[in-house]
């Protein structure tokens, strides 16, 4: 099963959520630390401090910025049936969230 090393807080790792989603993929999530010099299981797992990460069930390692790790999986794994609804429903949530109060 695929592994996604993130953060709640990271914008980037959210972008990269929102995606597998999208894609219908199961996926286990990895908590890091906030403090990169504190993510040896991060470093263990995939070689680098950053996130996010993916681990692909082969050990493939998709890393660096959130749109590169998002273009790979979209070169290797197609749109999930439910994609558009997905995608539909974050830009209503992002709608709401951005309206004035």
């Amino acid at each position: 099963m695929l592994e996604l090393y993130q953060a709640e807080w990271c914008p980037y790792s959210h972008k990269v959520r929102q995606r597998l989603t999208e894609l219908g993929v199961d996926y286990v999530i990895r908590q890091v630390e906030p403090a990169r010099e504190d993510r040896e299981a991060l470093r263990e797992a995939t070689g680098q401090d950053s996130i996010p990460a993916v681990v692909l069930d082969d050990g493939t390692v998709l890393g660096g910025e959130a749109d590169e790790i998002i273009a790979q999986l979209d070169a290797l794994l197609p749109d999930g049936r439910w994609a558009e609804g997905h995608r539909e429903q974050a830009a209503a949530h992002e709608r709401v969230r951005l309206r004035p109060r």
